[in-house]
């Protein structure tokens, strides 16, 4: 069944409560899209304030990547020792705590500092929340569901943007930008609220040999006949495996996997998204456009992004995850050799600059529906079960590493070379991108993470010579 048709049919096809655990688990994302969209509001004001040079900005704004890089280094690890449910937990307070840290900041130092706090949260957030709702999934429907961390990361960057129009002006002789700053602790707040209700996963507790409270989980997740066959085949693949770490990931068997979580990882970066999410309203007025309009322009990027990964849930399920990133990355490509020649051309502040304004909204429109979300699902996907939190902390650290170099040199390199070269070299990596993704990434839709671990050992599902027709394989 297709994707529109199993969420049509979810009542009859699903328990409720699949659904109640993917929405809670994905606020993980809204905390991690509202941490990277706020930032680049702010930036325009912290900087009356502080007196930023392009470096400092770049300080400022990678400096959560800095704490992201050791929140994903501990998540995986803490969450393959203490759970799922508890890592949320804890990365929902943290959250809270450093969205008050960074509003209260007296000084660039405090707010540097609060920035890598809160950023340990996003860390860990970006591991938890689709790990979460890959081992409570059911396999037709775990694309759809995985998207849905994605879906909250966009809504989380608008729900920023709206953040930052909204507080742009001082309330109450409080600068607006520590508004801003202060407004992530309500998401988070809800987060660490709705962990409450929130299960640990099955496919963890076989791992803890805590059979009988993963078979009570399963009861409120499955049909009745697939519980004990599904904890059969859970056991049947932990028994066989010793809880692994680091080392394993090196395993000649699993090492294709690795290869294919850190290339994607790298590749969501250098394709250049954050260099929009962050300094969209940066752009935008060296485009020519004002503060407030500035804003308004990024709250159109923030809802085209909403938009496409909504769409995008639609078709994974249905058309597979290897379309999705050929198809955006190609894309994404092309709009940003139109973004970077726009950047040649007079008169930015006429039809070229809104040219230019259109390039940035399909170029955000074609990551939505490819590296944004495929990314965050195929690492919760590809992995062994005895090392899966580890290997995705592996993956989640490269990605924030990527984005933390990313986030540092784009302004500097701006100043330096120009925003047209700029942008042409990040297109230029969107092709090298094409073709890693055509010649290393396999298909993972309708087959159960077990298979996916089978066809691993057989060297058949991950590698350079992935089976191709692999999306036609169903449970």
């Amino acid at each position: 069944m297709n994707t529109v048709g199993t969420l049509l049919n979810a009542e009859r096809e699903h328990s409720s409560y699949v659904y109640a655990i993917a929405a809670i688990a994905a606020l993980n994302g809204l905390l991690f899209g509202f941490d990277i969209g706020v930032i680049s509001g702010a930036l325009l004001y912290i900087n009356e304030t502080f007196a930023l040079t392009p470096f400092l900005e770049g300080v400022v704004t990678s400096s959560m990547l800095i704490g992201a890089m050791i929140g994903a280094a501990i998540g995986g690890t803490l969450s393959d020792r203490f759970g799922r449910r508890r890592v949320t937990f804890a990365g929902a307070v943290v959250f809270f705590v450093g969205s008050f840290g960074m509003a209260l900041s007296p000084t660039l130092a405090w707010l540097v500092f609060w920035r890598v706090v809160e950023g340990v949260a996003v860390g860990a957030a970006s591991i938890v929340g689709p790990l979460l709702i890959a081992e409570t999934a059911p396999p037709d429907i775990r694309g759809a569901l995985g998207f849905l961390q994605q879906l909250m990361i966009t809504i989380g960057i608008l729900l920023a943007y709206t953040t930052n129009y909204l507080f742009a002006p001082d309330l109450f002789g409080i600068i607006g930008w520590r508004w801003m700053l202060l407004f992530g602790a309500a998401p988070a707040a809800v987060l660490a609220i709705g962990t409450y209700f929130l299960p640990e996963t099955p496919r963890w507790l076989v791992e803890k040999g805590r059979i009988d409270e993963a078979r009570d989980v399963l009861s409120r997740l499955r049909a009745t006949d697939e519980i004990d066959e599904e904890i059969a085949r859970i056991r049947e693949v932990s028994e066989t495996e010793a809880e692994g770490g680091l080392a394993d990931l090196l395993e000649p068997w699993v090492r294709p996997a690795l290869v294919v979580g850190v290339g994607l990882a790298i590749i969501q970066q250098f394709a250049g998204i954050n260099t929009i999410l962050y300094y969209a309203p940066t752009i935008l007025t060296n485009i020519g456009f004002g503060n407030v309009a500035s804003l308004v322009g990024t709250l159109g990027i923030g809802v085209v992004n909403v938009v496409l990964t909504a769409v995008a849930i639609l078709l994974v399920d249905r058309v597979g995850r290897r379309p999705l990133l050929l198809v955006g990355t190609a894309g994404m490509a092309v709009m940003l050799g139109v973004l970077g020649l726009g950047f040649f051309l007079p008169g930015l502040s006429g039809i070229v600059g809104y040219v230019t304004l259109g390039s940035m909204f399909l170029y955000v429109g074609f990551f939505a529906i490819s590296l944004g979300p495929v990314f965050w699902l195929m690492i919760s996907e590809i992995y062994p079960l005895h090392i899966r939190g580890t290997a995705e902390g592996v993956a989640s650290v490269t990605n924030w590493g990527a984005n933390f170099v990313v986030g540092l040199t784009f302004l500097p390199m701006v100043d330096l070379i120009g925003e047209g070269y700029s942008f042409w070299i990040l297109g230029a990596f969107c092709v090298l991108a094409f073709y890693f993704i055509y010649t290393r990434v396999p298909e993972t839709m309708n087959r159960s993470l077990e298979e996916i671990e089978d066809d691993l050992r057989a060297n058949t599902a991950v590698g350079a010579d992935a089976d191709r027709a692999s999306p036609q394989q169903t449970d």
